[in-house]
């Protein structure tokens, strides 16, 4: 990769590891775009979807970042982005100068060690999480909150745009600081728009009339118009699961308690979603905390 200025897309070889329900489209908007494209996902029959865009399914991350300019993770947890890097020695295979991009939502002091141990190895690091789900990954409207050296975020600002809005947000650690706020008031707001929609069936109204009402006002958000639409619906399909959500809650308060800092609002969530696990709602969508509530109040 030229370190000096920015390619052009069509120049890049990018590796992209994690094919799941984000990984997919975003990997797939890549080779549209004319990048060549090496995936890998830990099921290869996932991987293999993007076989008819163009990109070259490996057996293992090495084979997948062998060659590449850029590395893009997207993975479930922190944990298991330092075993694929690390204990699989995929690291190995990186040609120095490379960057990995950790587009993965996991501990901001993960991000931040993961950073030193690629520049002891001569290789440059992002973390550089995403909002928006599976609609904002097919379109190519994510928002994209990055960490890291700045000049590293301006080089691969040409493919953060073909994925969405990037915005450099600070140093290492900070992308995922961002998710993190990103994911405490997306939790939170569910359950608010949750609460409220229940508590006026309880006494007798419309749910999806009371949205259409308060449409428009003060009470307004993203949250209201697609997650109280699923719950208006009662369609609970995954899109962005119940354990995810848990998982970002914990990920927050486990942060929260390291910089001391007192975080009761997430703390209550954080139960909450744990208790929608406990009654088996983890595969569902996250807007399912409606199901949990409505649990509460025999309205199931």
């Amino acid at each position: 990769m030229n370190t000096n200025s920015a390619p052009t897309t069509s120049a890049l070889q990018i590796a992209v590891l994690g094919i799941g329900l984000m990984g997919f489209p975003m990997a797939r908007r890549l080779c549209e775009a004319g990048c060549t494209v090496s995936v890998w996902n830990r099921s290869r029959s996932k991987a293999e979807r993007l076989t008819p865009f163009g990109a070259r399914v490996a057996d293992t991350p090495a084979g997948a970042v062998s060659g590449a300019d850029i590395v893009i993770t997207l993975l479930e947890n922190g944990d298991i982005v330092e075993d694929v890097l690390f204990n699989q020695h995929t690291v190995d295979h990186l040609r120095p100068g490379s960057v990995v991009v950790d587009m993965s939502s996991i501990l901001p002091r993960q991000a931040r060690d993961h950073a030193s141990r690629l520049e002891a190895a001569g290789l440059h690091h992002l973390d550089a999480p995403v909002s928006g789900g599976t609609v904002g990954a097919e379109a190519g409207t994510l928002a994209i909150m990055a960490g890291g050296e700045a000049a590293d975020f301006e080089r691969l600002r040409p493919v953060f745009e073909l994925l969405g809005r990037p915005v450099h947000v600070g140093p290492h650690g900070a992308g995922q600081l961002a998710k993190l706020a990103n994911q405490m008031i997306v939790g939170i707001t569910i359950g608010a728009v949750a609460e409220a929609l229940l508590l006026c069936e309880k006494g007798g109204a419309d749910m999806g009339k009371v949205k259409q009402a308060i449409t428009g006002g003060f009470a307004d958000s993203r949250i209201l118009q697609v997650h109280g639409q699923r719950m208006v619906e009662r369609d609970f399909t995954k899109r962005a699961a119940v354990a995810v959500q848990l998982k970002d809650m914990r990920n927050a308060l486990t942060t929260a308690a390291e910089v001391g800092f007192d975080a009761p609002i997430t703390g209550l969530f954080e139960q909450l979603y744990a208790q929608s696990v406990e009654h088996g709602l983890a595969d569902l969508d996250h807007s399912a905390l409606f199901v949990e509530l409505a649990r509460r109040n025999g309205m199931g």
